[in-house]
């Protein structure tokens, strides 16, 4: 009767203390694409990573990286990660965002039906052809400051038609209505799966181009502890990932609804970047391109954008509790590289 009663005691006393917990969790509403560059925010709900950091998690899907910027600007979004191109264009025209890490890098490409590829050897080629992006994504940015260094009028040369998603992209590249379309990753292995081409991937012009850059609006940054954990979340994420392939494409295969070896095709890819650091020289040279091809106007200095503190400490932190693992190292090292100016 003893033991009994204590048993009873003992799972009452746990069940208050996981309530306890519970309350104490904090909620973060995260944005996310679609795609197998946002694996990490899946591998760290799945693998437990954003539970281990005493947050909950609650992951919301978007199609394209405006509407996202525009949930995170309206207080609707704790954290986004929405392209690059996306939250430099809002900041240039005033929005109090800030850039606290990345997501993910490169992974845009430039699709064609299989029977005109051989026509497109160099941007020269685009002139006078129709071409789909997605509004605000990435490769489009690149993709137009590279015309500009080719001497190549993107406003007037071609004809740019910017899509909802890149599901829409390729639609419109299988139907005739445009000759080309810039998608960013998987969705070029799904263009090929339907039958269509990679002519160009974006890291070709402008080798290591940031991508999605994890977002806030300035009034979050008081939040300090819980970004930093976010953060934490993020990299054990990123750690993860190295060393299981299967367990990773299984959190992928909950958010993202493609055939598993497409996404383990695609997110191994050796044309995405898959670093978690805000990647501030990456992201400046992103923005001059941007300024000099007339995408964004560069009025403002764009040092005010970047949050590098919170990234800094959480991976500090993870290096100091596996001093041993050359993994933390490493990304201590490329911080240094890619960070600090």
């Amino acid at each position: 009767m003893i033991s009994r009663r204590f048993a009873q005691r003992l799972l009452a006393a746990l069940g208050v203390a996981a309530g306890i917990a519970a309350a104490q969790a904090e909620t973060l509403k995260v944005g996310y694409l679609p795609v197998t560059g946002h694996a990490k925010f899946f591998v760290a709900k799945e693998q437990g990573f954003f539970k281990k950091e005493g947050l909950d998690v609650d992951l919301i899907e978007f199609q394209n990286s405006a509407d996202g910027l525009n949930a995170v600007v309206a207080g609707k979004l704790d954290v986004g990660a929405f392209g690059t191109t996306a939250p430099l264009v809002f900041y240039s025209k005033g929005a109090n965002i800030k850039i606290i890490g990345g997501i993910m890098g490169g992974d845009a490409a430039l699709v064609v039906k299989p029977e005109v590829a051989a026509s497109f050897r160099s941007l020269a080629d685009l002139k006078g052809k129709k071409i789909a992006t997605v509004r605000l994504a990435s490769g489009d940015a690149v993709l137009r400051g590279a015309l500009k260094d080719a001497h190549i009028n993107w406003k007037k040369d071609l004809h740019i038609f910017e899509l909802k998603n890149p599901p829409a992209v390729i639609e419109a590249v299988k139907s005739g209505q445009v000759d080309a379309g810039l998608v960013w990753g998987p969705h070029d292995l799904r263009a090929e799966q339907q039958g269509l081409k990679v002519v160009l991937h974006s890291t070709a012009l402008q080798p290591g181009h940031p991508c999605c850059r994890l977002v806030v609006s300035g009034g979050k940054l008081k939040d300090t502890d819980t970004l930093e954990h976010f953060l934490r979340a993020i990299l054990e994420a990123e750690h993860y990932t190295a060393t299981h392939r299967k367990e990773t494409i299984d959190a992928i295969q909950k958010y993202v609804k493609l055939d598993r070896a497409l996404l383990e095709k695609g997110y191994y890819s050796p044309y995405l970047d898959q670093r978690s650091d805000p990647n501030v020289k990456g992201t400046e040279k992103f923005w001059l391109t941007m300024v000099s091809s007339e995408f964004a106007e560069g009025k403002c200095p764009l040092q005010p954008i970047f949050e590098l503190s919170l990234y800094q400490k959480a991976l500090e932190s993870l290096a100091k509790e596996n001093p041993k693992d050359p993994f933390w190292q490493t990304r201590l090292k490329e911080f240094k590289q890619r960070d600090v100016l």
